[in-house]
């Protein structure tokens, strides 16, 4: 059977809305560092890799010591053409294992639902071309929690969605591998652990937590929407790779 290497940062950032789809095209092979997991040392036995997201920076290599193991993987992945997904921190590592460029962003914390505009370059791309529909210049409300920010991407990078904020949204690496800045994996639950851990940062961006949340919960049907169509194309390069 298929098997799908995950790794997971925070027991509150895990696969989510994800899970569901890609338990039918996969075994999951989550690995917990946080909580002692050792990284394999490669991707033997594996036909693909999920990373998530986490609040540590992606160069905080002393705060959660694996980062440099996880680099390691998503660089191996990309390299060996294995479907590759990072999310969110994911995707900041992905981005700096094969040559970009991540830091601190210097418009601030970006959180709630936020609108997100696909590229021609992901109409028929093929994990954002379902996600993108048949206008791409029609903004996606996504969820996003992050302060740093992609701001280099990898030389043979491929913007595929942009941001007013924050433009590197989502780009694909080489031939299989793909970052995504926002969370289409995020559950209610999850979403409202972050915005209870994060009050004080959300406050002093002059932000309100209990109207995000209000936005959030009102737009469920699209989020899921979102999440179906990221977990289902995903799934489907899966089942391409074995």
């Amino acid at each position: 059977m298929t098997r799908l290497l995950v790794v997971e940062h925070e027991a509150d950032a895990g696969l989510g809305r994800l899970a569901p789809v890609l338990r039918q095209a996969a075994r999951l092979d989550v690995h917990r560092p946080y909580l002692g997991d050792r990284l394999p040392d490669g991707l033997s036995g594996h036909q693909g890799l999920i990373v998530l997201g986490g609040a540590m920076s992606a160069w905080d290599d002393e705060v959660a010591p694996w980062l440099p193991a996880t680099r390691g993987l998503l660089a191996g992945a990309v390299g060996a053409g294995l479907p590759t997904l990072g999310i969110c921190l994911g995707a900041q590592l992905l981005a700096v294992a094969t040559g970009g460029r991540v830091e601190r962003g210097d418009r601030g914390l970006e959180v709630g639902l936020v609108p997100v505009t696909a590229l021609p370059a992901a109409t028929d791309d093929a994990l954002l071309g379902t996600a993108a529909g048949d206008d791409e210049s029609i903004p996606v409300e996504v969820a996003q929690y992050h302060q740093d920010a992609i701001t280099e991407l990898p030389p043979d990078a491929t913007l595929l969605a942009t941001g007013e904020r924050y433009p590197h949204q989502a780009f694909r690496v080489g031939k299989s591998g793909w970052g995504v800045q926002y969370h289409p994996e995020v559950t209610a639950a999850d979403f409202a652990a972050w915005l209870r851990d994060g009050h004080g940062a959300v406050r002093a961006a002059g932000l309100d937590a209990a109207e995000i949340a209000r936005r959030y919960a009102a737009a469920e049907p699209g989020l899921a929407a979102v999440a179906r169509a990221h977990a289902g194309a995903f799934a489907a390069l899966l089942g391409r790779s074995t």
